[in-house]
This record gives structure tokens, C-alpha cells and sequence, in this order.
């Protein structure tokens, strides 16, 4: 008899260095935040927000125009808000939804390394990448979602207000649709930021903290500060590029902000260094 020589069989992959696909990732990061009790209450809370400020927008504006027609003073002021002041409206309550979402991200990392859960999730994905991923997409949505349908409602409550005072706004004309889409990738994007921050910070008080130091703490400080070197810094702020990114398409752009896309650019800038900063992070740090 010959002797035959057999070839070694390869090597079946270490499923425990891969980890599970990342659809069964997503969907498991998503009963996670379907579960956890802040989440309906903050997302409820944002939208509850937008829909009273843009209500509360209204009628401060519409009392606005009411003073305009029988005060030059007034009417003067009201002019200087250019045209399309109206179409604001409905993301009248973003400045503070913003927060809202934005601690949200931050809850929804950072609270598993309060309560340990992180040990486990990093144990059957030890790639960690991506859970980060998957994190990032689910507040990313959430955050745009609540955000648009927020304004969408706040826009049906502030209409018949604005009915009024004699002032006509489509809901579905495209410089409304704009300015909550726009609105809603500034929102989305401080929610990017908020994970970002809580899985760095890994302490959720800490990172809510600094998330609205960044957003509103900063630009008063700069905004104390003379010179023209502050005066320029203070256009590459967060919220400073979130406002121009915000007057893509005004008949009037505010002064004093870059660019539309320049805002745009910055913006998605700082998200994506807290979130290259973010994964460094995970990576290297135990859990």
C-alpha cells in the first residue's frame, strides 16, 4: 500500500475574535435602547418641546408683525429678520431639544460602564468597533426622526396661530422642508457628538458636562472675550457653524457666520474627530 499524505484541515475562524455579524449587533444595541426608561422619556420630552416653542414662536412673532404695522421702530426691527423669519417656526425648539437628544447619545453609552453592562457587550463583540457603529446609528436616526416629526407637529400647532396674525406658511413648501432637515442633521449630529463624549468620558454627568459647555458655555465666553482674534474663532464653534450650516437657501444670511457649507464642513468635522477619538478609546482602554 502507498502511503498517502493527508493536508491539514484549515483552520475554522475564531468566532470569539470576530463576534456576532453586525445586523444581530444593531439589533441587540436597539433592544438595549428600547429598554432603557429614559429613552421614550427623553425623546418624548425633545418633541414636547419643539412643538411648544414653535407655538411659543408664533405668537411672539405674530405679535411681532402686529407691532410693525403701527411702529416704525418695531417695523424697522422686523424687517432687519428678513423674509423668511416665518419658516423658522416649526425647529423653533431645537436650541433646547438639542440637549435633550444630545444627553440622551451620552446616557446610552456611558451608562453601561456605570452599570458594568459593558463587560458583557464588549465580551461577545470584541472587536467593540462595531457596537460603536451600531450605537451611532440608532441615536443618529432617533435624533433626526424626533427631530422631524417634532417640527412637523410644532409646525400644525403654530400654524393656526400664525392664521392669525395674517401670516401664511406651507408646511410643505421647500423652504419650510429645508430648514428641519437641516435642523435635524444639526440634532443628529450633536447626538454623534454626545456618544462620542460619553465613550470617552465614560461618566454620564461628566459628559452632558461638557457637551453643553461646548454648546452653549463656549460661545458666551467667546463672545466676552474682545479682539479680533476671538471674534474670528468664535465662527468655528459648534453651534456658531451649526447656524450657518442653518442659513443654506435665506434670502438674507445672518452676518458674522461662514458660509453654509463651510459650516457644514466643521461641523461634520468635530463629529468626526470625537468619534475617531471615540473608537481610539474603546480600543485601547479595558472595560
Amino acid at each position: 500500500m502507498s502511503a498517502t499524505s493527508t493536508e491539514p484541515a484549515p483552520a475554522a475562524p475564531d468566532r470569539q475574535l470576530i463576534g456576532p455579524s453586525f445586523p444581530r449587533v444593531l439589533a441587540a444595541e436597539a433592544l438595549k435602547a428600547r429598554t432603557v426608561l429614559s429613552t421614550p422619556v427623553l425623546l418624548a420630552s425633545a418633541a414636547g418641546l419643539m412643538v411648544g416653542f414653535a407655538a411659543l414662536q408664533a405668537w411672539g412673532l405674530g405679535q411681532f408683525k402686529q407691532a410693525a404695522e403701527s411702529d416704525p421702530e418695531a417695523a424697522a426691527a422686523f424687517a432687519q429678520q428678513g423674509p423668511d423669519v416665518f419658516l423658522s417656526v416649526p425647529a423653533a425648539g431645537v436650541s433646547f431639544s438639542q440637549l435633550i437628544v444630545g444627553s440622551l447619545a451620552v446616557i446610552l453609552i456611558a451608562g453601561e460602564f456605570t452599570t458594568g453592562l459593558s463587560r458583557a457587550t464588549f465580551a461577545a463583540v470584541p472587536r467593540r468597533l462595531p457596537v460603536l457603529a451600531a450605537k451611532l446609528l440608532i441615536v443618529v436616526v432617533l435624533a433626526f426622526a424626533v427631530t422631524y416629526a417634532g417640527a412637523l407637529v410644532g409646525g400644525l400647532a403654530a400654524t393656526p396661530i400664525m392664521a392669525a396674525y395674517d401670516v401664511q406658511v406651507d408646511l410643505a413648501s421647500w423652504g419650510v422642508q429645508r430648514d428641519i432637515l437641516l435642523n435635524g442633521a444639526f440634532v443628529a449630529a450633536v447626538a454623534a457628538m454626545g456618544l462620542a463624549l460619553g465613550a470617552l468620558l465614560r461618566n454620564s454627568a461628566g459628559a452632558i458636562v461638557t457637551l453643553v459647555a461646548a454648546l452653549f458655555v463656549l460661545p458666551i465666553i467667546a463672545q466676552l472675550i474682545p479682539g479680533d482674534f476671538f471674534e474670528e474663532a468664535r465662527k468655528y464653534l459648534p453651534t456658531s457653524a451649526a447656524n450657518a450650516m442653518l442659513q443654506a437657501g435665506r434670502d438674507v444670511p445672518a452676518e458674522g457666520l461662514l458660509e453654509p457649507g463651510q459650516g457644514a464642513l466643521v461641523l461634520a468635522a468635530y463629529v468626526a474627530v470625537l468619534l475617531a477619538g471615540a473608537f481610539v478609546s474603546l480600543a485601547k482602554r479595558d472595560v
